[in-house]
């Protein structure tokens, strides 16, 4: 899906007539206002466009008819799929703001040069975001914050850190 941005994830069919209900995994849900289809991808990478006939946000989920998706048996086959749009049409950030999936799999090197890692996912746990950072002998936990991520250069896939003493002896 490297070129694809998961927005939202199929939870299951939806009546006699082919709806569905899916999960929002984006943070700005008036992305899908306009929206007139979806690719979605199943767990194995094949991709399927779908056209949007109507789409409703109810108690926080995505209920959607798809054309083409007419009976409970054609909306099973999209179960557990990824719902996503092309890279380009991803809602535009500030300069200093980051999506997870351009962070994961980011090399970590300290200002001095020293090799941690790689991003293998973003923690959130009420605080800052948390690097997970997967060394070569172990993980380290990297608080996200211009304090210790003092560059972050997503076209090179790279994170330089400036770690306070301690940070990376645990």
């Amino acid at each position: 899906m490297d070129d694809l941005v998961a927005v939202a994830k199929v939870a299951r069919p939806r009546g006699i007539r082919g709806e569905i209900v899916a999960d929002i995994l984006t943070d700005f849900p008036d992305r899908f206002d306009g929206l007139r289809s979806l690719i979605a991808v199943t767990a194995d990478g094949r991709r399927r466009e779908l056209t949007i006939e109507a789409l409703q946000i109810r108690n926080g989920r995505l209920h959607i008819r798809f054309a083409g998706l007419d009976s409970i048996d054609a909306a099973e086959e999209i179960r557990n799929c990824d719902l996503c749009v092309p890279e380009s049409e991803a809602v535009s950030l500030n300069e200093d703001e980051f999506y997870d999936w351009q962070l994961t799999d980011c090399r970590v090197e300290t200002v001095t040069g020293e090799k941690i890692g790689i991003v293998s996912e973003i923690m959130r746990a009420g605080g800052p975001e948390i690097l997970v950072v997967s060394g070569v002998e172990k993980e380290y936990m990297i608080p996200f914050v211009t304090a210790i991520c003092v560059e972050v250069d997503i076209g090179k896939k790279l994170i330089r850190i400036d770690p306070p003493d301690g940070l990376l002896e645990f």
